[in-house]
């Protein structure tokens, strides 16, 4: 069957502070999650929630990642920031992928470097 994992693509165009990037990135992680397969999903929770955060350097490429996971049937999740700290409203931050099992992330994300 395979690793799963589950990825975040964060914009470093943004130049969030370390707070806001780690709330963001664990919105993307709930909500990509909450759009899982459900075998995927628990897979996924069974084998310790493995997750990892990589960079993106515009929301261009994050649309980009979302329609090719999209096309893969992976779940997805773009995080709009309400905006009541250091972003405009509707800023959309980052991109979550998954769960789901790593050859298929890759796929999509395997070419990203680790944030």
């Amino acid at each position: 069957m395979g690793e799963y994992k589950q990825v975040i693509v964060m914009r470093t165009d943004l130049k969030l502070s370390p707070g806001k990037l780690a709330v963001q990135v664990a919105h993307a992680a709930v909500s990509a999650a909450d759009w899982a397969d459900k075998r995927e999903l628990d897979a996924w929770k069974a084998g310790g929630q493995k997750k990892v955060v990589l960079k993106a350097a515009s929301l261009q490429e994050l649309f980009e990642l979302k329609e090719k996971a999209r096309r893969e049937g992976l779940s997805t999740a773009l995080i709009t920031d309400a905006g009541r700290t250091e972003i405009a409203p509707g800023t959309i931050t980052v991109l979550g992928i998954g769960p789901a099992q790593e050859e298929k992330i890759d796929k999509i994300t395997g070419h990203l470097k680790m944030l």
